[in-house]
């Protein structure tokens, strides 16, 4: 089956993509829930995390506290990675499970960071999702109500447009319509459906 990764940056609009596709009847497998999976109360990472960081990173429900932790790896790369370290093996391999029970002739993983993570090589295609900086930053403050300051940390913290670009065998310009957005998943899907039939991947 041909997997595609769908990422880009912080209010690029990767879930209105995911959710096009979706409509498509494409099965969508997104690593931002799997990511909040691993690390529910009573969970191994929930565990490893309490261990590695101390009490004050898990909120009063029994959750992790997100906020926290948000603060702490923007603000440290070292605590960033050994976060990742915990967080990404687990995510990884729920993936794979989950592609392993699916019968499609293609799937879209959204990864917000497979840039940055160990992830690429779990796709066959890299789809980007991209738009202008300036508008992930009007976007996410309007949607997260986030101070500016933090936002543009997000996003400095992530990859690059030009990196992702890099690595992108295909890509989707979100600074246009949402009419245009449509018209250029269901031109992919097309592609997708042929690629996968060719199985020229």
């Amino acid at each position: 089956m041909l997997k595609i990764g769908l990422t880009g940056g912080i209010g690029s609009g990767k879930t209105t993509v995911a959710d096009l596709f979706a409509k498509q009847n494409v099965p969508v497998i997104d690593a931002d829930d799997i990511a909040r999976e691993v690390v529910a109360p009573g969970s191994q990472a929930l565990e490893q995390i309490r261990h590695a960081f101390g009490e004050w990173a898990i909120a009063a429900d029994g959750n992790l506290d997100r906020g926290a932790m948000r603060e702490l790896v923007f603000a440290d790369t070292e605590q960033k990675r050994k976060l990742e370290a915990i967080v990404h093996p687990k995510v990884r391999q729920s993936i794979l499970k989950r592609v392993a029970s699916l019968d499609a002739s293609y799937c879209i993983i959204c990864i917000p960071l497979l840039v940055e993570s160990d992830m690429v090589n779990l796709v066959d295609r890299v789809l980007v999702v991209d738009c202008p900086v300036e508008t992930q930053i009007e976007r996410v403050t309007k949607r997260d109500c986030l101070d500016e300051k933090i936002v543009r940390a997000i996003i400095a913290s992530q990859a690059t447009r030009e990196q992702r670009i890099a690595l992108a065998n295909d890509l989707i310009d979100n600074a246009t319509s949402d009419s245009m957005l449509a018209e250029q998943v269901k031109k992919l899907h097309n592609l997708y459906l042929y690629l996968s039939v060719r199985q020229d991947f």
